[in-house]
């Protein structure tokens, strides 16, 4: 089995980030991790790959800092990854889907792909539909139990309510996990030594035949969220204290 696993490389959520200019934030300093949702993706890979045998193969696209996540994600039972390098600190999701696409192509069929549900910096939700889509595969995202026999796939996903979606899909398949799926394991050291020998094939996207600039999307401003103010208790009636929320609502916080 050949699971692919695409992988992020995004600030610490506990980050303290600065902005830089208007469409960039200072990232040299920044603490930068896997995307918290794709490890739930990568344990499952790797969890089905110990069962069955195969590999388990990292793709990520990103600029040259995303080779320690990688590193990082290779402690995890990885076998190898291929970077996909650019430039910029955001790009098109669109476009980041195009060079997933490439990538897998060029490494070879695989039989899953996962990815996380989202992730905690753009909070997009595109890649796994996208790749989905421009690879003519079947997709289901915010999986929290997976059963794989065969060449089929049985997925539950949580629609709201308390309630359970289950789906049965024909693999090969695009994976989007989220928590509940399992627990990521924490590597051990030499499980970290290791993953410094293993190999990662770095492919600038130009060689992909993508344009890094040729998004249709466009970043105009990035902007830090204003800190809150201070709570107002509001006193009186029931009627009054409606009366003055909507009022506040309106003429101070101009919400409505």
């Amino acid at each position: 089995m050949k699971i692919f696993v695409c992988i992020k490389h995004v600030p610490d959520t506990a980050a303290s980030i600065k902005l830089a200019g208007e469409t960039k934030f200072e990232d040299s300093e920044c603490k930068f991790v896997v995307n918290p949702y794709d490890e739930y993706g990568l344990e499952e890979a790797v969890t089905l790959v110990e069962k069955s045998g195969g590999e388990v193969v990292l793709v990520t696209v990103g600029k040259s800092g995303a080779e320690t996540t990688l590193r990082s994600a290779m402690a995890m039972g990885a076998h190898r990854a291929i970077h996909v390098k650019i430039e910029g600190q955001f790009l098109d999701s669109s476009l980041t889907c195009k060079a997933l696409k490439a990538a897998i192509e060029r490494d070879g069929a695989g039989d899953m792909i996962f990815t996380g549900k989202g992730s905690v910096d753009t909070e997009g939700a595109q890649t796994q539909y996208r790749l989905a889509a421009a690879m003519g595969l079947p997709v289901v995202n915010e999986v929290s139990r997976l059963t794989v026999k065969g060449n089929m796939a049985v997925a539950e996903r949580e629609i709201g309510g308390g309630e359970r979606e289950v789906l049965e899909i024909t693999l090969p398949a695009v994976i989007g996990a989220t928590k509940g799926l399992n627990e990521p394991r924490y590597p051990k050291f030499p499980d970290i030594m290791k993953a410094k020998k293993k190999p990662i094939n770095v492919i600038p996207i130009s060689d992909l035949g993508i344009d890094e600039s040729s998004g249709r999307n466009r970043l105009i401003k990035l902007e830090t969220v204003p800190e809150r103010s201070g709570a107002k208790m509001i006193e009186g009636s029931v009627q009054a204290q409606v009366s003055e929320l909507i009022r506040i609502l309106k003429e101070e916080e101009k919400v409505l």
